[in-house]
Protein backbone atom coordinates (compact mmCIF):
# COMPACT_ATOMS: atom_id res chain seq x y z
CA UNK A 1 0.00 0.00 0.00
CA UNK A 2 1.10 3.58 -0.63
CA UNK A 3 1.38 5.67 2.50
CA UNK A 4 0.23 9.25 2.70
CA UNK A 5 3.11 11.75 2.66
CA UNK A 6 2.93 12.76 6.31
CA UNK A 7 0.59 12.77 9.27
CA UNK A 8 0.65 16.57 9.29
CA UNK A 9 -0.60 16.84 5.71
CA UNK A 10 -3.20 14.12 6.07
CA UNK A 11 -6.66 15.66 6.51
CA UNK A 12 -8.29 12.91 8.60
CA UNK A 13 -7.25 12.86 12.23
CA UNK A 14 -8.28 9.85 14.29
CA UNK A 15 -10.36 11.90 16.71
CA UNK A 16 -11.86 9.11 18.77
CA UNK A 17 -11.50 5.37 19.31
CA UNK A 18 -14.64 3.35 19.99
CA UNK A 19 -13.61 0.44 22.21
CA UNK A 20 -16.17 -2.38 22.24
CA UNK A 21 -14.53 -3.68 25.41
CA UNK A 22 -16.47 -6.94 25.62
CA UNK A 23 -18.56 -9.02 23.25
CA UNK A 24 -20.60 -10.12 26.26
CA UNK A 25 -23.57 -8.57 28.06
CA UNK A 26 -25.39 -9.25 31.30
CA UNK A 27 -28.71 -8.31 29.64
CA UNK A 28 -30.59 -9.79 26.68
CA UNK A 29 -32.04 -6.73 24.96
CA UNK A 30 -34.60 -7.46 22.26
CA UNK A 31 -33.42 -4.65 20.00
CA UNK A 32 -29.61 -4.79 20.23
CA UNK A 33 -27.89 -3.91 16.96
CA UNK A 34 -24.74 -5.91 17.80
CA UNK A 35 -26.08 -9.15 19.36
CA UNK A 36 -23.47 -9.67 22.10
CA UNK A 37 -23.24 -13.03 23.82
CA UNK A 38 -25.28 -13.31 27.02
CA UNK A 39 -23.22 -13.74 30.17
CA UNK A 40 -23.98 -17.16 31.62
CA UNK A 41 -22.26 -20.25 32.98
CA UNK A 42 -21.74 -21.38 29.40
CA UNK A 43 -20.60 -17.98 28.10
CA UNK A 44 -17.74 -16.41 30.02
CA UNK A 45 -16.74 -12.78 29.54
CA UNK A 46 -14.69 -12.16 26.41
CA UNK A 47 -12.86 -8.85 26.64
CA UNK A 48 -9.97 -6.91 25.15
CA UNK A 49 -6.59 -7.49 26.77
CA UNK A 50 -5.35 -4.70 29.06
CA UNK A 51 -1.88 -4.56 27.48
CA UNK A 52 -3.37 -4.45 24.00
CA UNK A 53 -5.60 -1.57 25.13
CA UNK A 54 -2.51 0.33 26.26
CA UNK A 55 -0.65 -0.45 23.04
CA UNK A 56 -3.52 0.89 20.94
CA UNK A 57 -3.63 4.11 22.94
CA UNK A 58 0.13 4.49 22.53
CA UNK A 59 -0.32 4.31 18.76
CA UNK A 60 -3.40 6.54 18.73
CA UNK A 61 -1.93 9.62 20.39
CA UNK A 62 0.41 10.52 17.48
CA UNK A 63 -2.60 10.25 15.13
CA UNK A 64 -4.38 13.05 16.97
CA UNK A 65 -6.71 10.97 19.12
CA UNK A 66 -8.29 12.97 21.92
CA UNK A 67 -11.30 10.86 22.85
CA UNK A 68 -12.11 7.31 23.89
CA UNK A 69 -15.56 5.75 23.97
CA UNK A 70 -16.04 2.63 26.08
CA UNK A 71 -18.98 0.53 25.01
CA UNK A 72 -19.76 -3.12 24.38
CA UNK A 73 -21.44 -5.53 24.94
CA UNK A 74 -21.51 -4.10 28.42
CA UNK A 75 -18.22 -2.26 29.04
CA UNK A 76 -18.45 -2.39 32.83
CA UNK A 77 -18.30 -6.20 32.60
CA UNK A 78 -14.63 -5.96 31.65
CA UNK A 79 -12.67 -7.74 34.42
CA UNK A 80 -10.18 -4.85 34.55
CA UNK A 81 -12.56 -1.97 33.91
CA UNK A 82 -11.29 -0.07 36.96
CA UNK A 83 -7.73 -0.21 35.64
CA UNK A 84 -8.80 0.79 32.12
CA UNK A 85 -10.56 3.85 33.51
CA UNK A 86 -7.40 4.77 35.42
CA UNK A 87 -5.40 4.50 32.20
CA UNK A 88 -7.83 6.76 30.32
CA UNK A 89 -7.70 9.29 33.17
CA UNK A 90 -3.90 9.25 33.38
CA UNK A 91 -3.60 9.76 29.61
CA UNK A 92 -6.16 12.60 29.79
CA UNK A 93 -8.31 11.25 26.99
CA UNK A 94 -11.81 12.66 26.76
CA UNK A 95 -14.09 9.84 27.97
CA UNK A 96 -17.50 8.62 26.87
CA UNK A 97 -19.08 5.56 28.47
CA UNK A 98 -22.18 3.83 27.10
CA UNK A 99 -23.61 1.40 29.63
CA UNK A 100 -26.80 -0.30 30.74
CA UNK A 101 -26.03 1.09 34.19
CA UNK A 102 -26.65 -2.10 36.13
CA UNK A 103 -23.00 -2.54 37.13
CA UNK A 104 -22.21 1.10 37.80
CA UNK A 105 -21.13 0.97 41.43
CA UNK A 106 -20.26 4.10 43.44
CA UNK A 107 -16.57 3.23 42.96
CA UNK A 108 -16.84 2.94 39.16
CA UNK A 109 -18.98 6.06 38.97
CA UNK A 110 -16.24 7.98 40.80
CA UNK A 111 -13.57 6.69 38.41
CA UNK A 112 -15.67 7.62 35.36
CA UNK A 113 -16.30 11.11 36.71
CA UNK A 114 -12.58 11.61 37.38
CA UNK A 115 -11.73 11.30 33.67
CA UNK A 116 -11.25 14.23 31.31
CA UNK A 117 -14.55 15.74 30.12
CA UNK A 118 -16.36 12.56 31.14
CA UNK A 119 -19.74 11.83 29.59
CA UNK A 120 -21.89 8.83 30.46
CA UNK A 121 -25.00 7.51 28.74
CA UNK A 122 -27.24 4.98 30.47
CA UNK A 123 -29.92 2.99 28.69
CA UNK A 124 -33.39 3.10 30.25
CA UNK A 125 -36.19 1.83 28.05
CA UNK A 126 -39.18 2.44 30.26
CA UNK A 127 -40.43 4.36 33.26
CA UNK A 128 -41.27 1.18 35.16
CA UNK A 129 -39.68 -2.20 35.74
CA UNK A 130 -42.24 -4.17 33.74
CA UNK A 131 -41.62 -2.25 30.52
CA UNK A 132 -37.86 -1.86 30.86
CA UNK A 133 -37.32 -5.49 31.77
CA UNK A 134 -39.52 -6.80 28.95
CA UNK A 135 -37.17 -5.00 26.58
CA UNK A 136 -33.93 -5.72 28.45
CA UNK A 137 -34.66 -9.36 29.22
CA UNK A 138 -33.47 -9.40 32.82
CA UNK A 139 -35.42 -9.18 36.07
CA UNK A 140 -34.07 -6.54 38.40
CA UNK A 141 -32.37 -4.57 35.65
CA UNK A 142 -34.64 -1.52 36.04
CA UNK A 143 -33.81 -0.89 39.69
CA UNK A 144 -30.13 -1.63 39.03
CA UNK A 145 -30.01 0.85 36.11
CA UNK A 146 -31.68 3.62 38.14
CA UNK A 147 -29.24 2.96 40.97
CA UNK A 148 -26.35 3.23 38.51
CA UNK A 149 -27.68 6.58 37.29
CA UNK A 150 -27.95 7.83 40.88
CA UNK A 151 -24.39 6.70 41.57
CA UNK A 152 -23.16 8.82 38.65
CA UNK A 153 -25.19 11.81 39.80
CA UNK A 154 -23.81 11.45 43.33
CA UNK A 155 -20.27 12.11 42.02
CA UNK A 156 -21.33 15.12 39.99
CA UNK A 157 -21.78 13.44 36.62
CA UNK A 158 -25.28 13.91 35.22
CA UNK A 159 -25.66 11.15 32.63
CA UNK A 160 -27.73 11.10 29.51
CA UNK A 161 -30.59 8.63 29.59
CA UNK A 162 -31.07 6.82 26.29
CA UNK A 163 -34.47 5.32 25.54
CA UNK A 164 -34.96 3.25 22.39
CA UNK A 165 -38.50 3.92 21.26
CA UNK A 166 -40.74 1.08 20.08
CA UNK A 167 -44.40 0.03 20.21
CA UNK A 168 -44.10 -1.34 23.72
CA UNK A 169 -42.78 1.83 25.36
CA UNK A 170 -43.71 4.82 23.19
CA UNK A 171 -46.44 5.91 25.60
CA UNK A 172 -43.83 6.21 28.37
CA UNK A 173 -41.61 8.82 26.72
CA UNK A 174 -42.94 11.66 28.86
CA UNK A 175 -42.75 9.52 31.99
CA UNK A 176 -39.10 8.72 31.25
CA UNK A 177 -38.40 12.46 31.03
CA UNK A 178 -40.03 12.96 34.42
CA UNK A 179 -37.98 10.08 35.83
CA UNK A 180 -34.82 11.61 34.34
CA UNK A 181 -35.59 14.89 36.07
CA UNK A 182 -36.22 13.17 39.41
CA UNK A 183 -32.92 11.29 39.46
CA UNK A 184 -30.78 14.19 38.22
CA UNK A 185 -30.00 13.06 34.67
CA UNK A 186 -28.47 15.65 32.36
CA UNK A 187 -30.49 14.91 29.21
CA UNK A 188 -32.67 12.34 27.48
CA UNK A 189 -32.06 10.95 24.03
CA UNK A 190 -34.77 9.00 22.22
CA UNK A 191 -33.21 6.49 19.85
CA UNK A 192 -35.02 5.00 16.87
CA UNK A 193 -34.90 1.22 16.78
CA UNK A 194 -32.55 0.30 13.95
CA UNK A 195 -33.27 -2.66 11.61
CA UNK A 196 -29.98 -4.38 12.44
CA UNK A 197 -29.35 -7.76 14.13
CA UNK A 198 -32.06 -8.23 16.80
CA UNK A 199 -33.64 -4.96 15.76
CA UNK A 200 -34.19 -6.42 12.31
CA UNK A 201 -36.29 -9.16 13.88
CA UNK A 202 -38.38 -6.61 15.77
CA UNK A 203 -39.02 -4.65 12.58
CA UNK A 204 -40.14 -7.86 10.86
CA UNK A 205 -42.43 -8.72 13.78
CA UNK A 206 -44.18 -5.33 13.69
CA UNK A 207 -42.90 -4.34 17.14
CA UNK A 208 -41.47 -1.06 15.87
CA UNK A 209 -43.12 2.26 15.04
CA UNK A 210 -43.92 3.11 11.43
CA UNK A 211 -42.20 6.01 9.72
CA UNK A 212 -45.14 8.41 9.76
CA UNK A 213 -45.55 7.98 13.53
CA UNK A 214 -41.81 8.38 14.07
CA UNK A 215 -41.79 11.68 12.22
CA UNK A 216 -44.76 12.84 14.31
CA UNK A 217 -43.04 11.74 17.52
CA UNK A 218 -39.96 13.72 16.54
CA UNK A 219 -42.02 16.88 16.06
CA UNK A 220 -43.80 16.29 19.35
CA UNK A 221 -40.50 15.91 21.22
CA UNK A 222 -39.00 19.03 19.61
CA UNK A 223 -42.08 21.26 19.74
CA UNK A 224 -43.97 20.14 22.85
CA UNK A 225 -42.21 17.73 25.18
CA UNK A 226 -39.00 19.79 25.14
CA UNK A 227 -40.94 22.79 26.43
CA UNK A 228 -42.09 20.84 29.50
CA UNK A 229 -38.61 20.32 30.94
CA UNK A 230 -35.40 22.15 31.67
CA UNK A 231 -33.16 19.25 30.57
CA UNK A 232 -32.25 18.86 26.88
CA UNK A 233 -34.19 16.28 24.87
CA UNK A 234 -32.99 14.75 21.61
CA UNK A 235 -35.00 12.68 19.16
CA UNK A 236 -32.36 10.87 17.15
CA UNK A 237 -33.65 11.17 13.60
CA UNK A 238 -31.85 12.50 10.50
CA UNK A 239 -31.45 16.30 10.42
CA UNK A 240 -33.74 16.74 7.42
CA UNK A 241 -36.67 16.06 9.73
CA UNK A 242 -35.70 18.72 12.25
CA UNK A 243 -35.99 22.48 12.27
CA UNK A 244 -32.70 24.27 11.64
CA UNK A 245 -32.68 25.60 15.18
CA UNK A 246 -33.12 22.15 16.72
CA UNK A 247 -30.69 20.58 14.28
CA UNK A 248 -27.81 22.89 15.14
CA UNK A 249 -28.52 22.88 18.86
CA UNK A 250 -28.25 19.07 18.72
CA UNK A 251 -25.04 19.28 16.70
CA UNK A 252 -23.39 21.29 19.46
CA UNK A 253 -24.63 19.07 22.30
CA UNK A 254 -24.58 15.44 23.30
CA UNK A 255 -27.48 14.57 21.03
CA UNK A 256 -25.56 15.01 17.79
CA UNK A 257 -27.27 13.24 14.93
CA UNK A 258 -24.11 12.02 13.18
CA UNK A 259 -21.30 9.75 14.31
CA UNK A 260 -18.33 11.68 12.94
CA UNK A 261 -17.45 8.76 10.71
CA UNK A 262 -14.41 10.48 9.15
CA UNK A 263 -12.69 10.69 12.52
CA UNK A 264 -13.49 7.46 14.36
CA UNK A 265 -12.37 3.85 14.38
CA UNK A 266 -13.79 0.88 16.23
CA UNK A 267 -11.79 -1.65 18.27
CA UNK A 268 -13.64 -4.89 18.90
CA UNK A 269 -13.27 -7.05 22.01
CA UNK A 270 -10.94 -9.46 20.20
CA UNK A 271 -8.61 -6.63 19.18
CA UNK A 272 -9.87 -6.27 15.62
CA UNK A 273 -10.00 -2.83 14.03
CA UNK A 274 -13.40 -2.17 12.47
CA UNK A 275 -15.56 0.61 11.09
CA UNK A 276 -17.49 0.43 14.37
CA UNK A 277 -19.42 -2.29 16.19
CA UNK A 278 -20.83 -3.38 12.84
CA UNK A 279 -17.64 -5.39 12.43
CA UNK A 280 -19.04 -7.86 14.96
CA UNK A 281 -21.66 -8.97 12.41
CA UNK A 282 -20.20 -7.87 9.04
CA UNK A 283 -16.75 -9.36 8.51
CA UNK A 284 -15.76 -7.10 5.61
CA UNK A 285 -15.98 -4.11 7.95
CA UNK A 286 -12.95 -5.42 9.86
CA UNK A 287 -9.72 -3.79 8.67
CA UNK A 288 -7.00 -5.52 10.67
CA UNK A 289 -5.97 -6.68 14.13
CA UNK A 290 -4.10 -4.80 16.82
CA UNK A 291 -1.79 -7.76 17.51
CA UNK A 292 -0.36 -7.75 14.01
CA UNK A 293 -1.29 -4.48 12.26
CA UNK A 294 -0.10 -0.96 12.93
CA UNK A 295 -2.93 1.37 13.89
CA UNK A 296 -1.37 4.05 11.72
CA UNK A 297 -1.29 1.73 8.71
CA UNK A 298 -4.91 0.68 9.24
CA UNK A 299 -6.09 4.26 9.74
CA UNK A 300 -4.23 5.78 6.79
CA UNK A 301 -4.42 2.97 4.26
CA UNK A 302 -7.51 0.83 4.80
CA UNK A 303 -9.16 0.61 1.35
CA UNK A 304 -12.70 0.86 2.76
CA UNK A 305 -11.88 3.82 4.99
CA UNK A 306 -10.30 5.62 2.05
CA UNK A 307 -13.26 4.73 -0.14
CA UNK A 308 -15.58 6.31 2.43
CA UNK A 309 -13.38 9.41 2.69
CA UNK A 310 -13.26 9.87 -1.06
CA UNK A 311 -16.95 9.21 -1.60
CA UNK A 312 -18.78 10.97 1.22
CA UNK A 313 -21.17 12.56 0.72
CA UNK A 314 -21.21 12.93 -3.07
CA UNK A 315 -21.55 9.22 -3.84
CA UNK A 316 -24.58 8.73 -1.62
CA UNK A 317 -27.51 7.35 -3.56
CA UNK A 318 -31.28 7.62 -3.61
CA UNK A 319 -32.93 10.24 -1.46
CA UNK A 320 -29.61 10.88 0.34
CA UNK A 321 -28.11 12.06 -2.95
CA UNK A 322 -30.92 14.58 -3.33
CA UNK A 323 -30.83 15.88 0.25
CA UNK A 324 -29.59 19.43 0.82
CA UNK A 325 -28.23 18.41 4.23
CA UNK A 326 -26.13 15.46 3.08
CA UNK A 327 -22.92 17.33 3.95
CA UNK A 328 -24.21 17.59 7.52
CA UNK A 329 -25.76 14.15 7.82
CA UNK A 330 -23.19 12.17 5.77
CA UNK A 331 -25.71 9.41 5.13
CA UNK A 332 -26.61 9.23 8.84
CA UNK A 333 -25.06 5.79 9.46
CA UNK A 334 -22.86 4.20 6.82
CA UNK A 335 -22.63 1.02 8.90
CA UNK A 336 -26.41 0.68 8.99
CA UNK A 337 -26.69 1.42 5.28
CA UNK A 338 -24.09 -1.18 4.42
CA UNK A 339 -25.67 -3.77 6.70
CA UNK A 340 -28.98 -3.48 4.86
CA UNK A 341 -27.80 -3.27 1.27
CA UNK A 342 -24.10 -4.30 1.25
CA UNK A 343 -23.52 -0.96 -0.42
CA UNK A 344 -21.66 1.91 1.27
CA UNK A 345 -23.65 4.50 -0.66
CA UNK A 346 -27.16 3.16 -0.09
CA UNK A 347 -29.61 5.65 1.45
CA UNK A 348 -30.40 5.58 5.14
CA UNK A 349 -33.48 3.42 5.74
CA UNK A 350 -35.43 6.11 7.64
CA UNK A 351 -35.10 8.65 4.83
CA UNK A 352 -35.71 6.00 2.19
CA UNK A 353 -38.98 4.89 3.81
CA UNK A 354 -40.09 8.49 4.31
CA UNK A 355 -39.36 9.24 0.64
CA UNK A 356 -41.21 6.14 -0.55
CA UNK A 357 -44.28 7.24 1.41
CA UNK A 358 -44.10 10.86 0.25
CA UNK A 359 -43.07 12.06 3.72
CA UNK A 360 -39.57 13.36 3.08
CA UNK A 361 -39.61 17.18 3.51
CA UNK A 362 -39.66 18.84 0.09
CA UNK A 363 -37.73 21.82 1.43
CA UNK A 364 -34.78 19.53 2.20
CA UNK A 365 -34.42 18.25 -1.36
CA UNK A 366 -32.21 19.79 -4.01
CA UNK A 367 -34.29 18.95 -7.07
CA UNK A 368 -37.59 17.57 -5.89
CA UNK A 369 -37.47 15.34 -8.96
CA UNK A 370 -36.19 12.05 -7.57
CA UNK A 371 -38.51 9.25 -8.60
Amino acid sequence: MTSHPSDESYPYHLNELYFYLTDTCNLRCRHCWIEPRYLSEDNAISAIDRELFISILDQAEPLGTKGVKLTGGEPLLHPQISELLDIVRQRRFRLTVETNGTLCTPELAEKIAACEHAFAAVSLDGADAETHEWIRGKEGSFTAAVTGIKNLVAVGLHPQIIMTVMRRNQDQMQAVVRLAESVGAGSVKFNILQPTARGKQMHAAGETIDIEELISLGKWVDEELSLSTTIPLYFHQPPSFRSLGKMFSAATGDGCHCCGILGILGVLADGSYALCGIGATVAEMIFGHACRDSLKEVWLNSPILNQIRAGLPEQLQGICADCVLKHVCMGSCIAQNYYRHRDLWAPFWYCEEAHNQGLFPKTRRRTGKLS
